[in-house]
């Protein structure tokens, strides 16, 4: 029995990046040895064990082959007689299959370290092109180290392109895109990730209300980027540099979905986009079984945008009205999370990367301005029912009055 450590974690060491977790691959074991050590096994696909002590995966070295389709379409072979080599090779990127020995030696077969050293996402073989999963990986790759100067190998994103084109990608789980898309908004560059998937053509499949921005255009004046699509992926970039949230970076990806059903003869106007986008928002939710928050911060973002941009226009009443229909009195940090949405839609244009977002310290001074208002007050002057929540209402108008 030999074990190897492999994977992002050889991977994340030689690029001196923080390492999370650690697989391990075992050679020359059966499932019965690895039970007498004390392992547990997992998974019913195929041989995996968590170790009795540390936790992590340890698995019997293996090949796969194509028998069906999506990502569960493989069979899959684990033997003893498996080399190192041959699991290796079923991996998807050069830089994922390095292994590395208990004393530091690494065993790289298809040149992962020279891809490391140029900065290269390569594929090892053609059966790269059987997982419809990998589209995604790569582009979840792509956004975690496009800081670092990486970039997709040529021939990989042909073939990344040609699987897009077979359709395999509609055999994949919400839960396993959901998982790609979540690490992957999660990353240092996450808009790489999105204009990946478009430069291939596997946007269209599960982000197709994202997919249709491209090439929808904005006014000039307000947007000299003008591309819909384009703004969006600036608007994500920004969001990153104001939150590590993942919720906030997802709510900046659909801010602007309504503008994507805008009648052309509107163009470069699009009256009522906001409204118009809390169907696409929730019907893109829904099909990537995205979490309750995630949709919740999105359909707010989504419909009051452009209120928070323009609260410098506003009455008090208006500005109450807002804070009162996003519940930022019960949910004061979501209502945080959106005014990070809305700066980074502000900042998400040519030109404005840099520039002053007061609308921020407004908002979140009249929010801070109601905050101790409290019921009792009302009750203890002898109000009662909806004269109480009125009465709220016009203390929360009248300290607003003083803020702006």
């Amino acid at each position: 029995m030999q074990i190897f450590l492999v994977g992002g974690a050889v991977r994340d060491k030689l690029l001196n990046f923080p390492v999370v977790e650690y697989d391990w691959v075992v050679v020359g074991a059966a499932p019965d040895e690895m039970l007498e050590r004390g392992f547990k096994q997992v998974g019913k696909d195929f041989p995996v064990f968590l170790h009795p002590e540390s936790g992590d995966e340890y698995a019997l070295a293996r090949t796969e082959r194509k028998s069906g389709k999506g990502y569960y379409g493989f069979e899959v072979f684990a033997d003893k007689d498996v080399t190192l080599e041959d699991d290796l090779v079923r991996r998807d990127l050069t830089i994922n299959a390095i292994a590395m020995t208990d004393d530091g030696e690494l065993i790289d077969p298809y040149n992962g370290q020279a891809d490391i050293e140029s900065k290269v996402l390569r594929h090892i073989s053609p059966a790269f092109a059987e997982d419809p999963l990998r589209v995604l990986r790569v582009a979840r790759f792509a956004a975690r180290y496009a800081h670092l100067g990486f970039t997709i190998a040529p021939e990989t994103l042909e073939l990344m392109k040609k699987l897009c084109q077979t359709g395999e990608l509609n055999h994949l789980s919400a839960e396993r895109v959901w998982k790609e898309t979540y690490r992957a908004i999660g990353e240092n560059s996450p808009q790489v990730y999105f204009e990946v998937l478009k430069a291939c053509g596997g946007l269209q499949y599960w982000f197709a209300e994202l997919d249709v921005l491209w090439g929808i255009p904005n006014p000039p004046k307000w947007h000299p980027e003008i591309d819909t699509g384009i703004h969006t992926m600036m608007v994500l970039e920004q969001a990153a540099k104001l939150s590590t949230n993942p919720v906030v970076r997802f709510a900046a990806v659909c801010h602007d979905l309504g503008k994507g059903i805008t009648p052309t003869d509107q163009y470069p106007a699009h009256r009522g986009h906001e409204k118009h986008g809390i169907p696409l928002v929730k019907r893109l939710c829904t099909r990537l079984k995205a979490p309750t928050e995630y949709l919740q911060l999105s359909l707010i973002a989504c419909e009051y945008h452009l209120h928070m941009h323009r609260i410098e226009e506003l009455k008090a009443a208006t500005i109450v009205k807002l804070l009162e229909k996003t519940d930022a009195f019960r949910k004061p940090e979501r209502f945080q999370q959106y005014v990070q949405v809305c700066e980074a839609d502000f900042r998400g244009r040519t030109g404005f990367e840099n520039k002053a977002y007061p609308q921020r310290e407004i908002m979140l001074s009249a929010l801070a301005a109601c905050a101790d208002i409290n019921p009792k007050t009302f009750v203890d002057k002898g109000l009662v029912g909806k004269q109480i929540g009125e009465a709220i209402h016009q203390e929360r108008v009248n300290r607003v009055k003083q803020i702006i």
